[in-house]
């Protein structure tokens, strides 16, 4: 398959996936993208189909949908993707965030269909999408992975082979993990300067501009700052991967002291009712336990993410 020759579909063209294809578009590969509101597709200015079934003569599918039962429906539900297993594309790769069992089940039936399949799930938002800055992690066939290599960094930019079958679902799940284990520190070493007389602002960007700063710590640092707390990441998301990861840490015997004690911590938030927030809400509930009433502090903070 040479590369300015491959054509792709595109299904799902929500904040994430609609960010995703247009990269690729501006990038000369001009995806055609289905998704469930029209309007939605039509908003990236890429061409649009009608049905999924329009994408089967693809050399190359991508998928970014909400949940493992979307992935399903438009991959094998009626009308999917891969409903005719005599008309499929040569490969799909998925950027979904689902379980390692849900994917399984997917590769599965591409494989009963002789169709490839790569999942490829990402670290980053909408905002990080277009700033260039997405982290994809791959694995399935290597081989397939160098067929789509090209594709997928454009979109981002870093792009990891990590093995085969499934296992970056695990590293997308080791890392969300992190995601909330760093979340949980940054909350309760800023509250303890903000208590000890130091503004979040002074003491955040100490931080980002020291070694232990980091994209993640300065990119979160705005709503810390200033209580902004839209979603980018729910706690009831968080959550989830709390478990799944747990989970995958009992089975594979390692112990996880430090992500056992945050998971309840996210449990705390998810209790609390505030499930519709950005999981940076850690911060008003480790100040809450320290008896220290938080403020907006309206200091304009860069996020790191300025293309």
């Amino acid at each position: 398959m040479q590369h300015n020759a491959t054509t792709v579909g595109w299904i799902g063209a929500g904040r994430m996936g609609a960010a995703m294809a247009i990269r690729l578009d501006r990038a000369g590969v001009a995806p055609t993208i289905w998704n469930r509101t029209r309007a939605k597709a039509e908003a990236t200015g890429c061409a649009v189909a009608d049905e999924i079934a329009d994408l089967r003569d693809r050399d190359v599918v991508f998928t970014m949908v909400s949940t493992p039962a979307d992935l399903e429906q438009v991959l094998l539900g009626d009308g999917g993707l891969l409903a005719d297993p005599q008309n499929v594309p040569r490969i799909v790769v998925d950027c979904s965030t689902v379980s390692t069992e849900s994917s399984e089940l997917i590769r599965a039936q591409c494989a009963v269909r002789g169709v490839q399949f790569l999942a490829a799930p990402v670290s980053g938002n909408g905002k990080v999408v277009k700033a260039g800055k997405l982290s994809i992690a791959v694995s399935g066939p290597e081989e397939t992975y160098r067929t789509v290599e090209h594709l997928l960094r454009h979109i981002a930019r870093s792009v990891t082979y990590v093995g085969e079958g499934d296992v970056a679902r695990l590293v997308k799940i080791c890392h969300n993990l992190m995601l909330g284990v760093v979340t949980q520190c940054l909350a309760e070493i800023t509250v303890l300067a903000e208590k000890g007389g130091v503004s979040r602002a002074a003491f955040l960007e100490f931080l980002n501009d020291s070694v232990m700063g980091s994209m993640f710590t300065r990119y979160k640092s705005p709503a810390f700052v200033n209580l902004d707390y839209t979603p980018t990441f729910t706690p009831l998301l968080l959550r989830k991967d709390f478990d799944l990861g747990l989970a995958a840490g009992h089975e594979l015997g390692v112990p996880m002291p430090v992500a056992g004690l945050t998971a309840q911590m996210v449990q705390q938030t998810v209790s609390s009712g505030r499930v519709t927030e950005d999981f940076a809400i850690l911060l008003d509930q480790q100040a809450a336990a320290s008896g220290l009433e938080l403020k907006p502090e309206d200091v304009t903070v860069d996020d790191g993410l300025s293309s």
